[in-house]
């Protein structure tokens, strides 16, 4: 009983503070779709933003030209359709009619051509994109021209990358912001509208549907398709504890978890009231293990090579304790196993981990106990457990490990030290990314910044360098796939980025959404409440 009575406390409480920040709240003649996100949103513009509930954020109120469907390929969004020239080197796009701002103003190509250059200025395939970029004009009111100075093989893919940084379009005068800046004022295109009065920050998010948005004709697929909304009202709300989400779902005080806890698997999956995600693939998270290429012991190769031998991924995602068929016992592609580039080539010396070869190799490295300082984030529910079990490996392995233990806000700004140990640097943190961050390699963050020096771990393999160019340069899907197999080798050998294990973090909503898009992030257009 007094279990029972305070977890009705804890949730009333959280409740109470997520909806309104301390204050009464009228209920709404409609029942809002409330969806619990995985942290509190502080930061409103996605280009300025590396964030992943800044990107849910942005998805909701912007819109892009070009988005991934369920497959994996890329539609016209924004966009009525495109040409390309016969010499692959002058795209040519078309705005689809009837777009508006939600200022009521028209969507223009100039408001594009500002938008990109904006977001080509932040991105990793942004950057590429606009250096291989000889000209981006308007052609009047709704056409715009990309001419290129060199081939590019992923034009639409750059243009439909669905996570960060993701090209969403913006009005011109704000597209005009330095992209490190964030802009002062919300207005986009997209199916909803921020209500900036009730937005208490890190809390609570408000969205109201947008009445003149037009949705493309054909039905919601992924991001793609007719973003049709059927709910006046939606709420991102911040439950940091994990009890009170779980408990705040079942008892239908909210609707949808964007991550549901992973110790509550198996009482969610018990709940007939739920439907638990399936994500797979792009949708998948890979752990991962960011050394300091910069400082010893990691700037000898060997080294991490030794350390890259000590780790069993099937142990490492162990520790969660999902179900069979939410986690890989091993995948060796640096691009995730089940996604479009998928590829292990290189990976055979590593594919049966061993704590005895990798001392050996660790000794014959010339490793000194030098002192590996170790970022632990204990305050994330994915990392933590993860990084007490490579932690102990690289202990058993033989490494002098001194584990640190911070929250992630402090791990994130320490990790950008480039000093050495012993002034307040770092040796290893662990990590996890999403497939769709890590999916295409030149987004890829153990292969896509080569040499750039612009990850805090400063990797860099001069033998990567053509390899990208030319992955950069074909278009061909079957070419790029077998230049993926060189990268794929090449990471691997110079441990540019130490994988821990691919896993599922699912989604759970209850059962009477009906229409849900079940894409690896919340997608809250298409969605109806069934009274049952």
């Amino acid at each position: 009983m007094l279990k029972k009575w305070l977890r009705r406390t804890v949730l009333a409480s959280a409740l109470a503070i997520v909806g309104v920040g301390g204050q009464a709240m009228a209920q709404p003649a409609e029942r809002p779709l409330r969806l619990v996100v995985n942290v509190g949103l502080q930061v409103l513009d996605p280009i300025a933003s590396t964030s992943f509930i800044t990107r849910n954020f942005g998805y909701m109120v912007f819109d892009t030209l070009v988005a991934m469907d369920s497959q994996g390929e890329f539609r016209p969004q924004m966009l009525e359709g495109w040409t390309v020239s016969d010499d692959g080197l002058t795209y040519t796009f078309t705005l689809r009619p009837g777009l508006e701002w939600h200022d009521g103003k028209p969507v223009t190509a100039e408001d594009c051509v500002a938008s990109l250059k904006r977001w080509g200025a932040r991105d990793s395939s942004g950057r590429r994109l606009m250096a291989a970029t000889k000209e981006l004009r308007a052609d009047g009111e709704n056409r715009f021209v990309l001419q290129l100075a060199r081939p590019f093989g992923g034009v639409i893919d750059a243009l439909g990358k669905p996570s960060l940084h993701v090209p969403f379009m913006m009005p011109a005068r704000l597209a005009a912001t330095p992209p490190t800046q964030a802009v002062t004022e919300i207005v986009g295109s997209g199916p909803f509208l921020f209500v900036k009065d009730e937005w208490v920050p890190g809390e609570r998010t408000v969205f109201r549907r947008n009445p003149r948005y037009q949705p493309r004709p054909e039905p919601a697929d992924g991001l793609a398709g007719g973003k049709v909304v059927h709910t006046e009202r939606v709420e991102f709300v911040n439950i940091s504890d994990p009890a009170t989400r779980a408990a705040a779902l079942q008892n239908g005080e909210v609707d949808y978890l964007e991550y549901a806890p992973l110790d509550f698997l198996p009482i969610l999956q018990r709940d007939r009231n739920l439907v638990i995600a399936r994500p797979g693939g792009i949708a998948q998270i890979m752990g991962g293990l960011v050394l300091n290429h910069a400082q010893p012991p990691f700037n000898n190769l060997k080294v991490r090579q030794a350390l890259q031998m000590a780790m069993d991924q099937s142990e490492v995602v162990a520790v969660h304790g999902l179900p069979e068929g939410m986690y890989q016992p091993q995948c060796l592609s640096m691009t995730m196993c089940g996604t479009r580039y998928s590829s292990e080539a290189g990976a055979d010396a590593i594919r049966t981990p061993s704590l005895d070869r990798a001392r050996a190799m660790l000794r014959e490295s010339g490793y000194n106990n030098e002192r590996v300082v170790f970022l632990h984030s204990a305050d994330s529910a994915l990392i933590n457990p993860m990084a007490m079990v490579v932690a102990d490996r690289m202990k058993r392995a033989g490494f002098n490990v001194d584990v640190q233990t911070l929250d992630w806000a402090t791990v994130a700004q320490r990790w950008l030290s480039r000093e050495p140990v012993e002034r307040g640097g770092w040796s290893a943190v662990p990590v996890v990314y999403t497939g769709f961050d890590l999916s295409d390699p030149l987004n890829n963050v153990g292969i896509g910044y080569n040499c750039t020096g612009s990850t805090p771990w400063l990797y860099c393999d001069e033998a990567l360098k053509p390899l990208l160019e030319r992955f950069e340069a074909e278009a061909d899907l079957a070419k790029r796939r077998e230049i993926m197999a060189e990268i794929n080798t090449r990471a691997i050998a110079n441990v540019n980025f130490l994988l821990t294990g691919q896993f599922s973090s699912p989604a759970v909503w209850r059962k009477e959404l009906q229409g849900v898009i079940d894409f690896g992030f919340p997608v809250l257009w298409n969605i109806r409440r069934v009274s049952r």
